[in-house]
């Protein structure tokens, strides 16, 4: 996949395009790209995503709008689907003011555009009381066909980004990997924290370093698996919050216990996906009472993975 980020790197070859901010690379993601390719194929077109690099929300109402992945993330799920070209744009108030007719104009003198796939109930373009038979009479007189994507309709339907970000600002990560199709990833490097888990048998990783940008999940502990660098994904348990038993008072901190390890892999890139939630942050009498809570995580996390298959899991 070749990444366009200005009109000077146009296409050789006309496209077929379709529009979104595609966080999280959802389902329905999924099945957008799907009917871009399907459609691109019948027409003979280089298929291309059109995407932002920062979510109107804020940039049009600073709105502190969060991702569920990276904009590096993005990136690589949608290469991963096999498509020939991202758009990269940057989203202007500029942009904002065009309506749907100079949006696509803008897209055909530009980039090519010969077809535009468009999401099932999408919208685009200032005037959002349009909809797909405006957008479809629109592009007829720019010489643009305009085609409606299938819906997606499987198992977890209705999927979208706010769905996706609600389970797992809930805590519910298993209800969003099932609709992402992976799990929530958080990336960082390992800092150093306090190595009170090294004194009572469970070393952690404190992940730090991470983007204020991306959504953190509830505070809790987790089943997940956790990435150095870019070795294999790893059997692990997480908690995130303010560590009460230890600290009288703190910020949210991401600690990650890796089974059967013990290295130093401070300032190291660090990723860890958030498999189950299995309960909430307690505060405990002792270190000790801590200790035998742990265990008993540590346990169903390890029964969840022998009931998994890690490889369907990543």
């Amino acid at each position: 996949m070749k990444i366009i980020n200005h009109p000077q790197q146009c296409p050789p070859m006309a496209i077929a395009a379709t529009i979104g901010m595609f966080d999280g690379f959802h389902l329905g993601h999924r099945t957008l790209v799907e009917s871009l390719k399907s459609e691109a194929g019948k027409r003979g077109l280089a298929t291309a995503v059109v995407t932002f690099r920062d979510h109107p929300q804020n940039v049009l109402h600073n709105a502190g709008q969060k991702w569920i992945c990276t904009l590096d993330d993005r990136i690589r799920c949608i290469a991963d689907q096999g498509v020939d070209y991202l758009i990269l744009m940057d989203f202007t108030p500029e942009l904002a003011a065009l309506d749907s007719t100079a949006f696509m104009a803008l897209l055909r003198d530009c980039y090519g555009l010969k077809a535009l796939v468009v999401g099932f109930n999408h919208r685009f373009g200032h005037n959002r009381s349009e909809c797909f038979h405006d957008y479809r009479a629109n592009g007829a007189r720019l010489g643009v066909e305009v085609v409606q994507a299938a819906e997606y309709t499987g198992e977890y339907a209705p999927v979208s980004s706010s769905i996706v970000r609600r389970y797992i600002a809930e805590g519910d990560v298993e209800a969003a990997m099932l609709r992402l199709h992976h799990p929530f990833c958080l990336s960082g490097t390992v800092v150093h924290g306090l190595k009170n888990g090294r004194k009572i048998g469970f070393p952690t990783a404190n992940v730090g370093g991470y983007s204020p940008q991306v959504i953190m999940p509830a505070n809790g502990v987790y089943v997940t698996l956790a990435q150095i660098d870019d070795g294999d994904w790893l059997p692990s348990m997480a908690n995130i919050g303010t560590r009460p038993t230890v600290l009288a008072e703190g910020g949210i901190s991401v600690e990650v216990n890796i089974f059967d390890f013990d290295a130093d892999i401070y300032d190291r890139r660090f990723a860890v996906r958030f498999v189950k939630r299995l309960r909430s942050e307690q505060h405990y009498a002792s270190l000790e009472e801590l200790k035998q809570q742990l265990a008993a995580d540590r346990d169903a996390s390890i029964r969840y993975f022998l009931e998994k298959n890690i490889n369907q899991i990543i």
